[in-house]
């Protein structure tokens, strides 16, 4: 593949034009720079013209609103942001290809040393991934240079957001399937990249779930992929061997442990074929799959059949199709999760300053309106649950509380060790079953109350009345 300074550019009506197209659109890390939005590089350079770009600035990234029926989040994707910032670099071939679009023709050049010879130096605060968190608490706070502050806003959204996202619907799901049913991740046809498939694995695992089919996130993340089988080999093998019954045994020699999926054709037909073999000593079988019909009718079914082979489920399920299911008695060991894990309501994380070279600022825009200064989580409990979270400033002490955001980055450089998988994983059900039960539900649920501590309401409205006084001094000129 080539790279940047392999292309020959001439810009014409406002495009760029390459020597040849790339539409690979492959993604190393190299690459990361420049996966970010255009204004980021734009206010940057701005800034550098300005003389400003080393002030001092403070990011918090917070969800305004949970998405509709969520009672919390689970905050996740944070070891990969901290990869991106130590590895957050400008080569010279991508600045010479930002320099050719024409776009920057009005930069300093001290907007380009600063891209060739700066990185990431700033502080990273944040929630430990596994931590749950409600709608406007700080997931992550960034202080450093404003132009290196700014320019990480886009990666940083992309890799929490996401990643919070299939964190909590897997904390959600193990919730409700219980901690006996076995919960595989099969959403990787259905995430919305390749990329977005490793990171959904990877949350989902560490958001609760067993075992995900992606074979390349399970071998990164030091696990054992799994899976069953498809329609596909028992419709080849039937057509070619001449049986449901010889496509099962086919394959059954080949991966003896491995799930059968019998509702190809005739579930309960294919179940009592396979209940002869068993009951006649001629196959060992741990378990079936069904992908689609009655999953209550069927289950129950194929467990009057096979009343000691697992039964897992597949077909568009997510929590609140598992809590009908168990409802209803189903005969279900395990869930297969895909679409509906891999995708749904986003969860709308947004990345605002907070503080400018020690000024405390706002947003005040109606409906959008953040708060003011470096703040941080202060989270009581009673008898072991969450009772309430208090919103402050990092100056506020802690008193009996449990300050949530923890410094991970210092002057760039990672002050804690990566934490593995089962760690998280573990810290995630503790959050979980920390929760209130009422915050826990799935219909209506009622998050954590959240109380704004009196030193952050005086900011607020000390930073509110200095920007309405300055808006009516400009005003009058």
């Amino acid at each position: 593949m080539r790279t940047f300074s392999d292309l020959d550019y001439v810009q014409t009506n406002n495009q760029l034009q390459p020597s040849y197209q790339n539409q690979e659109l492959t993604l190393c890390a190299e690459d990361c720079s420049l996966l970010t939005d255009l204004y980021q590089l734009t206010m940057a350079a701005c800034y550098t013209g300005e003389g400003i770009e080393q002030k001092r600035a403070s990011f918090e990234l917070s969800v305004r609103r949970l998405p509709e029926g969520f009672g919390y989040l689970i905050a996740m994707g944070l070891e990969q942001a901290i990869a991106y910032l130590a590895k957050l670099r400008f080569s010279s071939s991508q600045i010479a290809t930002l320099q050719a679009t024409g776009i920057f023709a009005h930069a300093t050049e001290r907007f380009w040393s600063l891209l060739a010879e700066g990185s990431f130096t700033g502080d990273v605060w944040a929630v430990p991934e596994g931590t749950a968190v409600f709608a406007n608490q700080p997931l992550l706070r960034v202080e450093a240079p404003l132009w290196q502050a700014q320019l990480v806003e886009t990666y940083l959204l992309n890799t929490l957001n996401y990643q919070t996202l299939i964190a909590t619907r897997a904390a959600r799901l193990r919730d409700i399937a219980g901690e006996k049913a076995t919960l595989l991740e099969f959403g990787t046809r259905r995430a919305f990249s390749p990329q977005a498939s490793l990171w959904a694995a990877r949350a989902a695992l560490a958001g609760g779930l067993d075992a995900t089919s992606n074979v390349l996130a399970a071998l990164q993340l030091g696990q054992l992929p799994s899976g069953t089988m498809a329609h596909a080999l028992v419709m080849a093998l039937s057509a070619i061997e001449g049986t449901e019954e010889q496509a099962f045994s086919t394959f059954h020699r080949y991966f003896p442990g491995a799930p059968l999926l019998i509702d190809t054709y005739d579930t309960v037909a294919a179940a009592q074929g396979l209940a002869a073999k068993v009951n006649s000593g001629e196959m060992e079988l741990t378990g079936v799959r069904l992908d689609s019909g009655d999953l209550v009718t069927l289950s129950k079914q194929v467990r009057s059949l096979l009343p000691h082979v697992s039964i897992f489920a597949s077909g568009d399920l997510d929590e609140w199709e598992i809590a009908r299911l168990k409802a209803e008695n189903a005969q279900i060991d395990g869930y297969g999760l895909g679409t509906r894990l891999v995708t749904g309501s986003p969860v709308n994380g947004v990345y605002k300053l907070v503080d400018i070279d020690g000024i405390p600022v706002m947003k005040q825009s109606s409906g959008k309106v953040t708060y003011p200064g470096q703040k941080q989580i202060f989270r009581s409990y009673m008898e072991g649950k969450v009772q309430i979270d208090r919103l402050g400033l990092v100056s506020e002490s802690s008193l009996d509380q449990q300050p949530l955001l923890q410094l991970m980055v210092k002057e760039g450089e990672s002050v804690r060790s990566p934490e593995t998988l089962t760690t998280i994983r573990q810290r995630t059900a503790a959050s979980v079953a920390s929760l209130p039960e009422e915050t826990r539900r799935l219909h209506d649920p009622i998050s954590v109350k959240v109380e704004i501590s009196e030193a952050l309401q005086e900011l607020i409205k000390e930073t509110h009345k200095q920007t309405t006084e300055a808006q009516r001094h400009r005003d009058k000129l």
